[in-house]
Protein backbone atom coordinates (compact mmCIF):
# COMPACT_ATOMS: atom_id res chain seq x y z
CA UNK A 1 0.00 0.00 0.00
CA UNK A 2 2.96 2.18 0.97
CA UNK A 3 4.56 1.65 -2.76
CA UNK A 4 1.40 2.33 -4.36
CA UNK A 5 0.92 5.92 -2.57
CA UNK A 6 4.79 6.64 -3.25
CA UNK A 7 3.74 5.77 -6.88
CA UNK A 8 0.85 7.34 -6.98
CA UNK A 9 1.78 10.65 -5.39
CA UNK A 10 5.70 10.88 -7.13
CA UNK A 11 5.21 9.36 -9.99
CA UNK A 12 1.17 9.36 -11.47
CA UNK A 13 1.86 9.73 -14.89
CA UNK A 14 3.75 6.28 -15.23
CA UNK A 15 0.91 4.95 -13.37
CA UNK A 16 -1.34 6.30 -15.49
CA UNK A 17 0.31 4.71 -18.07
CA UNK A 18 0.81 1.58 -16.46
CA UNK A 19 -2.94 1.04 -15.71
CA UNK A 20 -3.45 2.06 -19.74
CA UNK A 21 -0.46 -0.34 -21.15
CA UNK A 22 -2.12 -3.59 -18.89
CA UNK A 23 -5.84 -2.67 -19.70
CA UNK A 24 -4.57 -2.87 -23.11
CA UNK A 25 -2.69 -5.97 -22.78
CA UNK A 26 -5.63 -8.16 -20.88
CA UNK A 27 -7.85 -6.77 -23.57
CA UNK A 28 -5.76 -7.94 -26.34
CA UNK A 29 -5.62 -11.34 -24.29
CA UNK A 30 -9.06 -11.62 -23.86
CA UNK A 31 -10.02 -11.24 -27.36
CA UNK A 32 -7.09 -13.16 -28.97
CA UNK A 33 -5.82 -15.78 -26.52
CA UNK A 34 -4.73 -17.98 -29.05
CA UNK A 35 -3.08 -15.21 -31.53
CA UNK A 36 -1.75 -12.32 -29.15
CA UNK A 37 -0.91 -14.85 -26.63
CA UNK A 38 1.31 -17.25 -28.91
CA UNK A 39 5.10 -17.08 -28.27
CA UNK A 40 5.62 -16.66 -31.96
CA UNK A 41 3.52 -13.41 -31.27
CA UNK A 42 5.60 -12.13 -28.27
CA UNK A 43 8.22 -12.63 -29.64
CA UNK A 44 7.34 -10.41 -32.70
CA UNK A 45 6.54 -7.81 -30.67
CA UNK A 46 10.08 -7.69 -28.76
CA UNK A 47 11.79 -7.68 -32.58
CA UNK A 48 9.55 -4.75 -33.58
CA UNK A 49 9.66 -2.26 -29.83
CA UNK A 50 13.39 -1.83 -30.09
CA UNK A 51 13.55 0.28 -33.38
CA UNK A 52 10.89 2.19 -32.11
CA UNK A 53 11.88 2.38 -28.70
CA UNK A 54 15.74 3.74 -29.54
CA UNK A 55 13.82 6.23 -32.07
CA UNK A 56 11.89 7.23 -28.76
CA UNK A 57 15.16 7.92 -26.84
CA UNK A 58 16.59 9.91 -29.59
CA UNK A 59 13.81 12.47 -29.66
CA UNK A 60 13.06 12.58 -25.95
CA UNK A 61 17.00 14.10 -25.39
CA UNK A 62 16.04 16.69 -28.05
CA UNK A 63 13.16 17.54 -26.25
CA UNK A 64 14.47 17.51 -22.83
CA UNK A 65 16.55 20.49 -23.66
CA UNK A 66 13.54 22.46 -25.42
CA UNK A 67 14.94 21.33 -28.45
CA UNK A 68 13.05 18.79 -31.39
CA UNK A 69 15.48 16.49 -33.85
CA UNK A 70 13.25 16.61 -37.06
CA UNK A 71 16.10 14.82 -38.74
CA UNK A 72 16.21 10.82 -36.67
CA UNK A 73 15.09 9.39 -39.37
CA UNK A 74 16.63 10.75 -42.07
CA UNK A 75 20.12 10.56 -40.86
CA UNK A 76 19.77 7.09 -39.37
CA UNK A 77 18.52 6.52 -43.15
CA UNK A 78 21.83 8.18 -44.47
CA UNK A 79 23.82 6.12 -41.94
CA UNK A 80 22.72 3.07 -43.31
CA UNK A 81 22.52 4.12 -46.87
CA UNK A 82 26.41 4.43 -46.42
CA UNK A 83 27.16 1.68 -45.22
CA UNK A 84 25.14 -0.11 -47.57
CA UNK A 85 27.02 1.30 -50.51
CA UNK A 86 30.24 0.38 -48.32
CA UNK A 87 29.01 -3.32 -47.74
CA UNK A 88 28.27 -3.71 -51.66
CA UNK A 89 32.08 -3.82 -52.72
CA UNK A 90 33.36 -6.62 -53.86
CA UNK A 91 36.10 -6.98 -50.70
CA UNK A 92 33.15 -6.72 -48.37
CA UNK A 93 30.81 -9.42 -49.56
CA UNK A 94 33.53 -11.52 -49.68
CA UNK A 95 34.37 -11.31 -45.77
CA UNK A 96 31.74 -11.66 -44.15
CA UNK A 97 32.13 -11.05 -40.46
CA UNK A 98 34.70 -7.75 -40.98
CA UNK A 99 32.38 -6.30 -43.58
CA UNK A 100 29.43 -6.89 -40.78
CA UNK A 101 32.06 -5.18 -38.44
CA UNK A 102 32.49 -2.46 -40.31
CA UNK A 103 29.12 -1.94 -41.43
CA UNK A 104 27.74 -1.14 -38.06
CA UNK A 105 30.61 1.16 -37.08
CA UNK A 106 29.79 3.43 -40.18
CA UNK A 107 26.07 3.28 -39.72
CA UNK A 108 26.61 4.35 -35.95
CA UNK A 109 29.61 6.39 -36.49
CA UNK A 110 28.11 8.34 -39.29
CA UNK A 111 24.68 8.80 -37.18
CA UNK A 112 26.85 10.27 -34.32
CA UNK A 113 28.39 12.83 -37.61
CA UNK A 114 24.82 13.82 -37.81
CA UNK A 115 24.34 14.94 -34.49
CA UNK A 116 27.53 16.59 -34.02
CA UNK A 117 26.17 18.55 -37.31
CA UNK A 118 23.29 19.26 -35.45
CA UNK A 119 24.68 19.92 -32.16
CA UNK A 120 27.00 22.31 -33.90
CA UNK A 121 24.60 24.70 -35.37
CA UNK A 122 21.62 24.16 -32.32
CA UNK A 123 24.75 24.55 -29.46
CA UNK A 124 27.26 26.85 -30.97
CA UNK A 125 25.91 28.78 -33.26
CA UNK A 126 22.34 29.15 -31.64
CA UNK A 127 20.18 28.24 -34.41
CA UNK A 128 16.50 27.14 -33.57
CA UNK A 129 16.39 22.91 -32.96
CA UNK A 130 13.70 22.89 -35.08
CA UNK A 131 14.73 24.81 -38.18
CA UNK A 132 18.25 23.05 -37.81
CA UNK A 133 16.96 19.80 -37.57
CA UNK A 134 14.61 20.17 -40.19
CA UNK A 135 17.26 21.69 -42.79
CA UNK A 136 19.41 18.70 -42.21
CA UNK A 137 16.34 16.23 -42.64
CA UNK A 138 15.93 17.89 -46.02
CA UNK A 139 19.66 17.74 -46.45
CA UNK A 140 20.03 14.12 -45.21
CA UNK A 141 17.02 13.21 -47.39
CA UNK A 142 18.41 14.47 -50.26
CA UNK A 143 21.80 13.14 -49.97
CA UNK A 144 19.97 9.76 -50.00
CA UNK A 145 18.18 10.08 -52.75
CA UNK A 146 21.47 11.45 -55.18
CA UNK A 147 23.27 7.80 -53.64
CA UNK A 148 20.40 5.54 -54.56
CA UNK A 149 18.54 7.64 -57.02
CA UNK A 150 15.16 6.17 -55.04
CA UNK A 151 16.04 2.73 -55.06
CA UNK A 152 17.25 0.35 -52.35
CA UNK A 153 20.69 -0.77 -51.45
CA UNK A 154 20.77 -4.75 -50.80
CA UNK A 155 23.18 -6.04 -47.44
CA UNK A 156 24.37 -9.50 -48.36
CA UNK A 157 26.09 -10.23 -45.28
CA UNK A 158 24.65 -12.76 -43.40
CA UNK A 159 26.26 -12.25 -40.03
CA UNK A 160 24.78 -8.60 -40.44
CA UNK A 161 21.01 -9.53 -41.52
CA UNK A 162 21.42 -12.43 -38.89
CA UNK A 163 21.45 -9.52 -36.36
CA UNK A 164 17.43 -8.99 -35.94
CA UNK A 165 16.95 -12.66 -35.90
CA UNK A 166 19.43 -13.60 -33.65
CA UNK A 167 18.12 -14.72 -30.03
CA UNK A 168 19.07 -15.30 -26.21
CA UNK A 169 17.07 -18.01 -25.38
CA UNK A 170 14.07 -16.87 -26.08
CA UNK A 171 14.65 -13.37 -26.45
CA UNK A 172 15.33 -11.41 -29.44
CA UNK A 173 18.82 -9.99 -29.92
CA UNK A 174 17.43 -6.69 -30.60
CA UNK A 175 14.82 -6.65 -27.03
CA UNK A 176 18.37 -7.07 -25.03
CA UNK A 177 20.22 -4.42 -27.10
CA UNK A 178 16.79 -1.86 -26.27
CA UNK A 179 16.98 -3.48 -22.54
CA UNK A 180 20.46 -2.16 -22.52
CA UNK A 181 19.58 1.20 -23.57
CA UNK A 182 16.91 1.63 -21.40
CA UNK A 183 19.22 0.94 -18.53
CA UNK A 184 22.12 3.11 -20.37
CA UNK A 185 19.62 6.62 -21.31
CA UNK A 186 18.19 6.32 -17.36
CA UNK A 187 22.00 6.65 -15.91
CA UNK A 188 22.66 8.87 -18.44
CA UNK A 189 19.94 11.27 -18.14
CA UNK A 190 18.02 10.81 -14.78
CA UNK A 191 21.52 9.75 -12.67
CA UNK A 192 24.05 11.37 -14.45
CA UNK A 193 25.42 15.10 -13.62
CA UNK A 194 25.55 15.48 -17.44
CA UNK A 195 21.94 14.18 -17.44
CA UNK A 196 20.91 17.24 -14.49
CA UNK A 197 22.39 20.01 -16.58
CA UNK A 198 20.42 18.44 -19.67
CA UNK A 199 17.12 18.81 -17.33
CA UNK A 200 18.63 22.46 -15.99
CA UNK A 201 18.65 23.88 -19.66
CA UNK A 202 15.00 22.58 -20.57
CA UNK A 203 14.23 24.40 -17.95
CA UNK A 204 15.69 27.62 -18.21
CA UNK A 205 19.06 27.50 -20.58
CA UNK A 206 19.59 31.58 -19.28
CA UNK A 207 20.08 30.91 -15.89
CA UNK A 208 22.19 27.81 -16.46
CA UNK A 209 24.47 29.47 -18.70
CA UNK A 210 25.26 31.91 -15.96
CA UNK A 211 25.06 29.10 -12.94
CA UNK A 212 28.67 28.17 -15.06
CA UNK A 213 27.57 25.27 -17.27
CA UNK A 214 28.80 24.95 -20.40
CA UNK A 215 25.69 24.68 -22.39
CA UNK A 216 27.02 24.89 -25.72
CA UNK A 217 28.97 21.06 -25.01
CA UNK A 218 26.14 19.68 -23.27
CA UNK A 219 23.69 20.63 -25.72
CA UNK A 220 26.04 19.57 -28.65
CA UNK A 221 26.67 16.20 -26.58
CA UNK A 222 22.49 15.74 -26.79
CA UNK A 223 22.47 15.55 -30.43
CA UNK A 224 25.21 13.20 -29.79
CA UNK A 225 23.75 11.00 -27.99
CA UNK A 226 20.62 11.15 -30.14
CA UNK A 227 22.56 10.04 -32.93
CA UNK A 228 23.81 7.01 -31.22
CA UNK A 229 20.50 6.27 -30.38
CA UNK A 230 18.73 6.18 -34.12
CA UNK A 231 22.31 4.56 -35.44
CA UNK A 232 21.81 1.67 -33.51
CA UNK A 233 17.68 1.60 -34.23
CA UNK A 234 19.26 1.99 -38.23
CA UNK A 235 21.23 -1.09 -37.90
CA UNK A 236 18.16 -2.96 -36.64
CA UNK A 237 15.91 -1.43 -39.22
CA UNK A 238 18.06 -2.28 -41.84
CA UNK A 239 19.26 -5.80 -40.35
CA UNK A 240 15.46 -6.52 -40.45
CA UNK A 241 14.92 -5.09 -44.38
CA UNK A 242 17.86 -6.47 -45.50
CA UNK A 243 18.67 -3.40 -47.26
CA UNK A 244 18.75 0.83 -46.98
CA UNK A 245 16.80 3.12 -48.46
CA UNK A 246 16.06 6.60 -47.45
CA UNK A 247 11.87 6.26 -46.96
CA UNK A 248 12.54 2.97 -44.39
CA UNK A 249 11.12 4.04 -41.00
CA UNK A 250 9.72 7.17 -41.49
CA UNK A 251 6.48 6.57 -39.72
CA UNK A 252 8.58 6.68 -36.41
CA UNK A 253 9.15 10.05 -36.68
CA UNK A 254 5.82 11.23 -35.45
CA UNK A 255 5.02 8.14 -33.39
CA UNK A 256 8.53 9.14 -31.56
CA UNK A 257 7.11 12.63 -30.84
CA UNK A 258 3.67 11.23 -29.91
CA UNK A 259 5.31 8.71 -27.32
CA UNK A 260 7.73 11.26 -25.79
CA UNK A 261 4.95 13.37 -24.95
CA UNK A 262 2.59 10.76 -23.84
CA UNK A 263 5.36 9.85 -21.43
CA UNK A 264 5.22 12.47 -19.49
CA UNK A 265 8.10 14.74 -21.21
CA UNK A 266 7.32 18.32 -21.53
CA UNK A 267 7.30 19.57 -25.02
CA UNK A 268 8.72 22.96 -23.67
CA UNK A 269 11.63 20.75 -22.01
CA UNK A 270 12.73 20.52 -18.52
CA UNK A 271 10.61 17.55 -16.96
CA UNK A 272 10.51 13.90 -18.57
CA UNK A 273 11.17 9.80 -17.63
CA UNK A 274 12.90 7.43 -19.18
CA UNK A 275 10.36 5.08 -17.95
CA UNK A 276 7.23 7.15 -18.55
CA UNK A 277 9.03 7.00 -22.66
CA UNK A 278 9.26 3.55 -21.86
CA UNK A 279 5.97 2.81 -21.32
CA UNK A 280 4.31 4.81 -23.70
CA UNK A 281 6.94 3.00 -26.15
CA UNK A 282 4.99 0.02 -25.00
CA UNK A 283 1.42 0.80 -25.22
CA UNK A 284 2.19 1.99 -28.92
CA UNK A 285 3.31 -0.88 -29.92
CA UNK A 286 0.72 -3.14 -28.38
CA UNK A 287 -2.14 -0.89 -30.10
CA UNK A 288 0.08 -1.53 -33.73
CA UNK A 289 0.47 -5.47 -33.01
CA UNK A 290 -3.29 -6.18 -31.79
CA UNK A 291 -4.38 -4.77 -34.89
CA UNK A 292 -2.03 -6.18 -36.89
CA UNK A 293 -3.13 -9.93 -35.17
CA UNK A 294 -7.25 -8.63 -35.69
CA UNK A 295 -6.24 -8.09 -39.36
CA UNK A 296 -7.18 -4.48 -38.63
CA UNK A 297 -6.94 -1.80 -40.82
CA UNK A 298 -3.61 -0.03 -39.41
CA UNK A 299 -4.97 3.63 -40.25
CA UNK A 300 -7.27 3.19 -37.28
CA UNK A 301 -4.06 3.21 -35.40
CA UNK A 302 -3.98 6.35 -35.53
CA UNK A 303 -7.52 7.34 -34.75
CA UNK A 304 -6.82 4.85 -31.39
CA UNK A 305 -3.50 6.55 -30.66
CA UNK A 306 -4.62 10.07 -30.89
CA UNK A 307 -7.46 9.25 -28.41
CA UNK A 308 -5.23 7.58 -25.91
CA UNK A 309 -2.62 10.52 -26.36
CA UNK A 310 -5.71 12.98 -25.24
CA UNK A 311 -6.96 10.92 -22.59
CA UNK A 312 -3.70 10.71 -21.19
CA UNK A 313 -3.29 14.81 -21.23
CA UNK A 314 -6.48 15.21 -19.96
CA UNK A 315 -5.70 12.93 -17.09
CA UNK A 316 -2.16 14.39 -16.41
CA UNK A 317 -3.94 18.16 -16.00
CA UNK A 318 -6.89 16.64 -13.85
CA UNK A 319 -3.80 15.15 -11.91
CA UNK A 320 -1.94 18.45 -11.24
CA UNK A 321 -4.90 20.47 -10.98
CA UNK A 322 -5.78 18.15 -7.64
CA UNK A 323 -2.30 17.78 -6.40
CA UNK A 324 -1.99 22.13 -6.43
CA UNK A 325 -5.73 22.27 -4.34
CA UNK A 326 -4.24 19.81 -2.19
CA UNK A 327 -0.93 21.89 -1.51
CA UNK A 328 -3.05 25.37 -1.39
CA UNK A 329 -5.33 23.61 1.00
CA UNK A 330 -2.53 22.60 2.80
CA UNK A 331 -0.66 25.95 3.12
CA UNK A 332 -3.66 27.63 3.66
CA UNK A 333 -4.50 25.03 7.07
CA UNK A 334 -0.77 25.71 8.00
CA UNK A 335 -1.36 29.46 8.07
CA UNK A 336 -4.47 29.20 9.92
CA UNK A 337 -2.93 27.17 12.36
CA UNK A 338 -0.25 30.51 12.84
Amino acid sequence: MNIFKFLREKHPNEMVLFIICLVLFIVMSILSPDVFLTGANMRNLMAQMPEFGLMAFAMMAAVLTGGMNLSIITGASLSAIVAATVLSSEWMQAHNGAGTLIGVLIVIGFSILTGVLNGWLIGYIGIVAMLVTLGTRMIFEGLGLVITKGNSIGIRQESYLSIAQARLGPIPLPMIIYIAAIIFTYYLLERSKWGHQVYMIGDNVVATRFSGINTKKTIMLVYVFSGLMYGISSVLITSRVCSAKTDYGTSYLMNAVTAVVMGGTSINGGSGTVAGTVLAVLILQILSNGFTVFRLDQNLVNIFTGCILILVLGIRYMTGVIIDRKKIKARQAAAAVK
